[in-house]
C-alpha cells in the first residue's frame, strides 16, 4: 500500500541516505541508482512512488522525469518481517461480517509486524480471529490492513476480511470518504477555538524520523478542530487554560497528522514523547503521572463509512480508555 494518504502509522525511518546529483538529461532513477549504487533502479521507483525521496527538501515522485541537480535524500522504510503467525489475542469486536471487520484497538498494539514489532499485532490477532478470511491485498505483512492508527493511539479500525472490501474500502480512504473524529488532550488550548487547519506534512529536514509542517512539499492535510472543554482556566483575563480536550476530525489521513497539527498550533498532545516539546505545567504533570497515561492523548472516537459491498451506512463511536478518561477527571478538578 503505497499511498501515504492511507497511512496511520509510526513506523519512522530505518536509515537515511543522501548524496548530490548533477546528472543532466539522465532520467532520475537511473541517476540515482548511480548515486546509490546499493538501490536498484527498481528499487527506486518505489521509494520514489512512495514519496521517500527528497531533493532540497521536495518530494520527487517520477523516475521518468530527467535529474535536476541537487541532494537528494531517500529515506528507507524498515524491513517488514515476512509471514507473521496467528495469535491468540483478545480483540474488542464492534462488527463483523463476511468482508470486513471493525475493532477497538488498544493502545500499545501496534497494526502490523513492523522492526522492534514482531508480533503482538493486529495482524497477529486477526490471523488467529478470522483465520485465512483476511484480505490478501495488503501483502503477507499487512493482510486486511487498510489503514493503521500509531501503536499508541486507541481507537477504532476497520480491516477488510475480502478482497472487495479491500478494494472498497481503500477506495474510500483515498478519495477522503470516512468519517474520522478523533479526542485529543492537549497542553493549552489551540486557538481559536474552531478552525480548520489546512498544511502541508512531510518528513522533517532536521529529522527524518518525524513528520513536520512544510512550506513546500509533502501532501495536503486537513484537519477540523474544536475545543469541547479546557481545564485549570486562569482567572486572569484572556490567560491560556492549562489543558484542553479537543475534537479532531481528519479530512487526509497523513502519518502523525493530528499530532503534528496540533503541535502547529502551541497545543501539542499530552504524553507525546515525539512533538510535545515542552513541558506541561507541573499540576498536568502530576496528573499524567497519576492517570498512568505513557502515550499520547490521542484516541480514535468514531468511525463512519458506507460498507463497501452491501451499501449499508456504518458508524461506530468508543469512549477513549481508562487512561485517557481518569486524566480528564483529574484535569477537570484544577
Amino acid at each position: 500500500m503505497s499511498d501515504p494518504d492511507l497511512i496511520d502509522d509510526d513506523e519512522g525511518v530505518a536509515e537515511v541516505l543522501q548524496a548530490s546529483v548533477d546528472a543532466p538529461g539522465v532520467r532520475l532513477d537511473k541517476a540515482l541508482a548511480a548515486a546509490f549504487p546499493r538501490l536498484s533502479r527498481a528499487r527506486l521507483q518505489t521509494l520514489l512512488a512512495e514519496g521517500a525521496v527528497t531533493r532540497d527538501g521536495l518530494t520527487v515522485r517520477s523516475g521518468s522525469e530527467k535529474a535536476t541537480p541537487g541532494l537528494y535524500v531517500v529515506a528507507l522504510p524498515p524491513v517488514v518481517p515476512a509471514a507473521p503467525t496467528p495469535q491468540s489475542i483478545p480483540l474488542a469486536v464492534l462488527f463483523e461480517d463476511d468482508d470486513l471487520i471493525v475493532i477497538d484497538k488498544p493502545a500499545g498494539m501496534a497494526a502490523h509486524p513492523a522492526p522492534g514489532t514482531p508480533d503482538g499485532t493486529l495482524v497477529n490477532a486477526l490471523l488467529a480471529h478470522c483465520g485465512d478470511s483476511l484480505s490478501g491485498i495488503g501483502g503477507v505483512a499487512r493482510p486486511g490492513i487498510v489503514h493503521r492508527l500509531d501503536k499508541d493511539t486507541s481507537g477504532v479500525m476497520v480491516a477488510a476480511k475480502s478482497d472487495r472490501a479491500h478494494a472498497g474500502l481503500s477506495a474510500l480512504f483515498a478519495t477522503h470518504d470516512i468519517e474520522r473524529t478523533y479526542v485529543a488532550l492537549t497542553r493549552g488550548a489551540p486557538s481559536p477555538d474552531r478552525d480548520r487547519i489546512v498544511t502541508r506534512i512531510g518528513r522533517s529536514p532536521h529529522d527524518r524520523k518525524k513528520m513536520a509542517v512544510l512550506k513546500a512539499g509533502g501532501r495536503e492535510a486537513v484537519t477540523d478542530y474544536r475545543v469541547e472543554r479546557k481545564f485549570a482556566v486562569p482567572a486572569k483575563a484572556g490567560a491560556a487554560p492549562l489543558a484542553a480536550r479537543v475534537a479532531c476530525t481528519l479530512h487526509t489521513g497523513r502519518t502523525h497528522q493530528i499530532r503534528v497539527h496540533m503541535a502547529s498550533k502551541g497545543a501539542p498532545l499530552l504524553g507525546d514523547p515525539v512533538y510535545g516539546s515542552g513541558a506541561p505545567a507541573q499540576v498536568v504533570r502530576a496528573a499524567i503521572e497519576q492517570a498512568g497515561l505513557t502515550r499520547q492523548a490521542l484516541h480514535a472516537a468514531v468511525l463512519g463509512f458506507i460498507h463497501p459491498v452491501t451499501g449499508q451506512a456504518l458508524r461506530f463511536e468508543t469512549e477513549p480508555p481508562e487512561d485517557m478518561q481518569t486524566l480528564e477527571r483529574l484535569l477537570s478538578d484544577l
